[in-house]
């Protein structure tokens, strides 16, 4: 098991390392610049450009900035915060969008379970339709449809909750944001969990199971759910980074202070430094769980890290 976690380890790092690349790269033929006043003139504009580094040859500059990432330096921002540190930004919004989107994962896995199952359970009944409409509909209406939605009819009409983000009241001001998060997380996991138990209920493991007068209850969930497992996990790390790499329309919605819409607010600016480091977070978050879910494979199922190459 060791050999194979190092082997993981050691892909997901030069995977980031090339990710970090490419971000260097792509902002480099970047149009526009940080500095884009038109009261500066060229000569102040170059100063400007000395002060940062920015005058330097690209492989340089990526060479120091892979460096100082290493010790925690993420560089300071050009434009949103001059000269603030732009780990301080991020560190005081990273809290807020990485509770939404666990709390929008949470909830919607939950449901997404028992829709599911209930879904198999009662499969080729007037239930099993009404879910399987709900899944269709969940996965083909984007989020921000239903946000916005959400925002008119429960935030506006009714004022329930907050429609906007308001820092003294958290756990309110998150209700909206998560359950518009958690809709296609609820249906996608709702219509994976349905259609991997019921092969699981036509399988002749569960005819042994259930000659041996098992009771039903713990057929579904000893035995059904559990071989449900790793293709429902195989589902859920995608969607968690896309709950929270999708969060940036949702945070401007609510106008949320989370790295969602400070990324956006960055890449309006060309505030370099920013987007990369917001980029690469939501990589290394992507990556991480990733990593997480094959190191999950192997403990449910050694015969993955054994075909993989572990032991």
């Amino acid at each position: 098991m060791s050999k194979y976690i190092i082997k993981r380890l050691l892909i997901s790092l030069a995977t980031l390392f090339t990710i970090l690349f490419v971000l260097f790269l792509m902002l480099e033929f970047m149009p526009g610049s940080p500095f884009n006043d038109e009261k500066l003139t060229e000569s102040q504009r170059l100063l400007l450009y000395a002060k940062y580094g920015l005058d330097q040859p690209f492989i340089i500059r990526f060479l120091n900035y892979a460096k100082n990432m290493l010790s925690g330096d993420l560089g300071l921002s050009y434009v949103i915060n001059k000269n603030l540190d732009v780990s301080t930004m991020i560190a005081e919004r990273f809290s807020v969008s990485i509770r939404i989107g666990l709390q929008a994962m949470i909830l919607g896995s939950l449901i997404g379970l028992l829709f599911g199952t209930i879904a198999a359970v009662k499969h080729n009944t007037w239930i099993d339709t009404l879910f399987s409409v709900f899944s269709i509909l969940g996965v083909s209406i984007p989020s921000y449809v239903i946000a916005l939605g959400l925002a008119y009819f429960i935030g506006f009409k009714l004022g329930w909750f907050p429609i906007l983000y308001n820092v003294s009241k958290p756990a309110l001001s998150s209700v909206l944001p998560t359950i518009s998060l958690s809709m296609f997380t609820i249906a996608n996991i709702a219509r994976f969990t349905r259609s991997e138990m019921i092969d699981v209920f036509n399988s002749e493991y569960m005819l042994l199971v259930r000659s041996k007068g098992v009771k039903e209850y713990k057929v579904i969930l000893n035995h059904a759910l559990r071989n449900t497992l790793i293709p429902i996990i195989t589902v859920m790390g995608p969607i968690l980074v896309g709950l929270l790499t999708g969060s940036m329309v949702i945070e401007r919605i609510f106008a949320i202070p989370g790295i969602g819409s400070l990324m956006v607010l960055a890449i309006q600016n060309n505030d370099y430094n920013v987007v990369i480091a917001c980029a690469f977070i939501y990589s290394f978050l992507y990556i991480f769980v990733m990593f997480i879910i094959d190191i999950l494979y192997g403990i449910i199922d050694p015969r993955i890290r054994v075909a993989k190459g572990g032991n």
